[in-house]
């Protein structure tokens, strides 16, 4: 997010004059900035920065308490039989929270926002943000409750089609009963998430999962002595609710502030439902990208007991590099939408281009450090309680194998979303993770023999990266016009040297004998060969982060210690 880098490969451009000035000042999250003029403005890049650190902040304070939450569901519940029935129910959840907050509905809402939004600053008659509210928001919620207790009342069919191999089909029958009811509460949370983030809202969407977290946290402390793993569904539940009310306040000011200037401010508007072509691609592209714990969990299911937990264990621990690459494409992603509106191609390409170099070379760095020091990371988060010195070596295993796709992952889901972002339907990525989804289930089921869960992962990772490879051959004709070969070429290089970096931390990580001294020792060694190697190879997703990351930590520091 620093000014352009000239050099070879992907040429990113520099700032416009209203974004080049650089982060100067005491530090103030961007999430009061006024309405008007200011508000329909391109965000500067000192806008972009500051929002991306409110974002990754939060995010980042929600991951580690998901870790802590993680650690309580192993330390009390262990790797076993109930831990997997809650797991199968978690599988709610876990989908919810890909359709309605992260992927789905925001790929159809904010440009939805976006577009009203550039209509109310073209002067249209009535409120076109109002009327998208009013035309969405009764009959999604509407829709929401339908599915949640259509699921509730189906738990035992549920559960017997996605792990028929299950010990205890009763116990997750029972979760899946209490996390059904997350469909509405985090179907609420994404719609005001799209909305607030489209408004240039970000500190309450970023703080969702950190409410969630509490919910679950509090609940398996309060009440797992008497209810056992029903106890994490519960919370399930009530962080659901905490989702939806930690947002409330901040989306009540955005929608019920009174429109300033245009023409017609009091007339009437018609309210505009979404288009059904756009929202069955969204979610079917979310439902297909899921699906892929579907096929895990269904394939898990006939390996001994521990196996479902253990997937998902590696997953959560490999996914944090994943999630925190993504943070710069969730503050931008109403960026290339509201310029799409404003019919600036121009602008929208060199975002998305500016998000694949950078989010590529975070996601790579991370995925160095976690195939690398995978043994000691598990065994210092997990490794207590229930949970045995042999659950962290297949753990440890299965998240290696897991990490190989966290690239395709994260190359996924910055480039769906600009397939999306010009709010109109898109069957072409549909298609992609279709093909993605079907190479997960031949991979997997033709591995699963003689590699059992590691085979599985391996399913996973070549699953989605087919997917990414096929999204990337397909954005210059139905997307945002990217240049392809010099983003494939960019890429190259923070590649290059991760692999460089996986092998050196992971010799010196494996000299210490305790697991916090070998991954502090491979860890380092890491960052450092995968920075010096990056910038030798003028990759140039790294000079842009580490200036980004040098100014927002000064201030951060001004900010607190003043």
């Amino acid at each position: 997010m620093g000014p352009g880098v000239g050099g070879r490969g992907l040429g990113l451009p520099t700032a416009r004059p209203a974004e080049a000035a650089t982060v100067a000042g005491p530090f103030r999250p961007p999430v009061s900035l006024p309405a008007g003029p200011a508000e329909h403005a391109p965000p500067t890049r000192r806008f972009l920065a500051q929002a991306t650190l409110v974002t990754a902040s939060l995010s980042m304070a929600a991951a580690l308490l998901g870790l802590v939450r993680d650690q309580s569901l192993a330390r009390l519940f262990g790797a076993g039989r109930d831990t997997d029935a809650f797991l199968v129910a978690w599988t709610v959840p876990e989908f919810a929270a890909t359709l309605l907050i992260e992927d789905g509905l925001a790929f159809a809402l904010i440009p939805a926002f976006s577009r009203a939004l550039a209509r109310r600053a073209q002067g249209a008659p009535g409120d076109p943000v109002r009327s998208l509210v009013a035309g969405t928001l009764p009959r999604l919620a509407l829709g929401f409750t339908a599915v949640g207790a259509l699921l509730a009342v189906a738990a035992p069919q549920f559960v017997a089609v996605l792990a028929p191999g299950l010990p205890d089909p009763a116990l997750a029958v029972d979760c899946t009963r209490l996390t059904a009811t997350c469909v509405l509460s985090f179907g609420l949370a994404g719609y005001s998430s799209a909305a607030l983030r489209a408004h240039r809202r970000f500190l309450a969407p970023a703080a969702i999962y950190l409410a969630y977290n509490v919910g679950i946290i509090t609940a398996m402390y309060a009440l797992g002595g008497r209810w056992g793993v029903r106890s994490a569904a519960f919370g399930v539940a009530a962080g659901g609710c905490l989702m939806v009310l930690v947002q409330l306040p901040a989306l009540v000011r955005q929608l019920g502030r009174r429109r300033t200037g245009g023409t017609a401010a009091g007339a009437a508007a018609v309210a505009r439902p979404l288009a059904v072509p756009l929202l069955a691609t969204v979610l079917l592209f979310a439902l297909c990208r899921q699906s892929q714990v579907l096929i895990e969990r269904f394939l898990a299911s006939e390996l001994p007991a521990g196996a479902i937990s253990h997937l998902n264990y590696a997953q959560k621990v490999a996914q944090i590099p994943m999630t925190l690459s993504m943070m710069l494409c969730t503050v931008t992603f109403p960026v290339v939408a509201r310029a799409l509106a404003d019919g600036d191609t121009e602008r929208a390409r060199d975002r998305v281009e500016r998000d694949l170099a950078l989010a590529g070379s975070l996601v790579l760095l991370g995925t160095a450090a976690v195939v690398a020091c995978a043994p000691q990371l598990i065994g210092l988060l997990f490794q207590r309680g229930a949970f045995t010195a042999q659950d962290t070596a297949a753990t440890a295993g299965v998240m290696r194998v897991y990490a190989l796709g966290l690239l395709g992952q994260t190359l996924t889901g910055v480039l769906v979303r600009s397939y999306f972002s010009a709010g109109r339907a898109a069957w072409y990525p549909v298609a992609a993770m279709a093909a993605g989804i079907v190479a997960t289930s031949w991979t997997g089921a033709w591995t699963l023999g003689p590699w059992g869960v590691t085979g599985i992962a391996a399913a996973n990772a070549t699953g989605i990266t087919l997917t990414a490879v096929l999204l990337l051959a397909g954005m210059r004709r139905r997307s945002v016009p990217i240049r392809t070969g010099p983003v494939l070429r960019e890429l190259s290089r923070p590649l290059r040297a991760a692999a460089v970096a996986t092998v050196a931390g992971g010799f010196v990580g494996s000299i210490p004998a305790g697991p916090l001294a070998g991954l502090a020792a491979g860890g380092a060694t890491v960052t450092v060969v995968f920075v010096l190697l990056g910038w030798a190879l003028g990759a140039q997703g790294f000079a842009p982060a580490l200036r980004s990351v040098r100014t927002l930590t000064r201030k951060l520091a001004h900010a607190v210690l003043r």
